[in-house]
């Protein structure tokens, strides 16, 4: 894969480890504030039963979900070490002794090199946050925080359970931990266009963050947001929409940020559009050739601007 045009986590990784290394998803068996109650109910728009989660089924144990993911991953990419990502739902929303439990589970599994924790930025505390900033002196470690977009209307309307205050206050204090942070993105949003979706960029280009995941919106059956789409209330993205935007994305984005994801992997049997969004390949090998034909970058238009307040955009 070229990769020259933007800064990918594979790169990273093999940097850091001089070796081929890959996440593994895990269902930890958490839940969610915005689906107990303790925010809301039902969660975002576009969630399904399963969350955002890939790995297997939460009646595997974190270790046994460990070795089955190393033994797929090593026939597929021959992968020689692996990141334990903590996916599906919030995975620092929980007693913090069954935290600290899970993750040191984990840590404990061979050739598990880092931990990757994917959560909500309104369900850390301080303590989980030292508890993480503590696994961090002894292992490779980022927080993944789904924000999705920096418009309070658009957080709002998706039921996102939080602000953009929220995710600020958490970057802070995570940051002051000496803690990286991984921010997901969504583009495709409803309400939103292309000029909001480039806002969003333009923000984090200012945020203390470390690497970034863009994700396609796409529609699982089940949710609310499927309801949308079949009302005729919510058009989603077309590839070339995409791939476009995409581009500008990352154009506006610091060089030095890590790429983790440029799209989405729906499970098949639940999406219900667009069918482009299983092409995987096809998707990347767009926005790679778009890319080289615009002479665009990752950080090619990035400058640096004053603070504002991005909740007002």
């Amino acid at each position: 894969m070229n990769t020259s045009r933007y800064h990918d986590l594979n790169t990273e990784l093999r940097k850091r480890f001089g070796c081929r290394v890959q996440k593994i998803s895990l269902d930890a068996g958490l839940t969610c504030p915005n689906r107990d109650g303790s925010v809301g109910v039902g969660g975002c728009i576009y969630c399904g039963e399963r969350g955002s989660g890939t790995g297997l089924s939460r009646h595997y144990s974190i270790t046994q979900q460990l070795e089955r993911g190393k033994e797929r991953l090593r026939s597929r990419y021959r992968a020689r070490k692996f990141i334990a990502y903590f996916q599906s739902f919030s995975n620092t929303y929980g007693p913090l002794g069954q935290l600290k439990q899970l993750y040191q589970e984990a840590l404990a599994v061979e050739d598990i090199v880092g931990l990757a924790v994917g959560t909500r930025p309104d369900c850390v505390s301080d303590s989980v946050l030292d508890l993480l900033a503590e696994l961090n002196q002894q292992t490779c470690l980022w927080i993944e925080y789904g924000l999705q977009s920096v418009h309070d209307r658009t957080l709002a309307l998706i039921n996102r359970g939080h602000h953009l205050a929220a995710y600020l206050d958490a970057m802070d204090r995570t940051r002051s931990r000496g803690l990286e942070i991984c921010v997901h993105v969504i583009l495709g949003l409803p309400g939103e266009g292309k000029k909001e979706m480039l806002a969003t960029a333009r923000a984090l280009a200012n945020f203390d963050i470390q690497g970034i995941k863009i994700h396609l919106l796409y529609v699982i059956q089940g949710t609310t947001l499927a309801n949308m789409y079949q009302r005729g209330v919510y058009r989603c993205l077309n590839r070339g929409e995409y791939v476009d935007i995409v581009c500008e994305f990352l154009a506006l984005l610091p060089p030095q940020v890590v790429i983790h994801r440029l799209t989405g992997d729906p499970h098949p049997h639940e999406l219900v559009a667009p069918e482009w969004a299983l092409e995987k390949h096809a998707n990347l090998q767009a926005i790679r050739e778009a890319l080289r034909s615009r002479d665009l970058w990752q950080g090619k238009h990035f400058s640096r601007q004053p603070p504002r307040d991005t909740g007002s955009l």
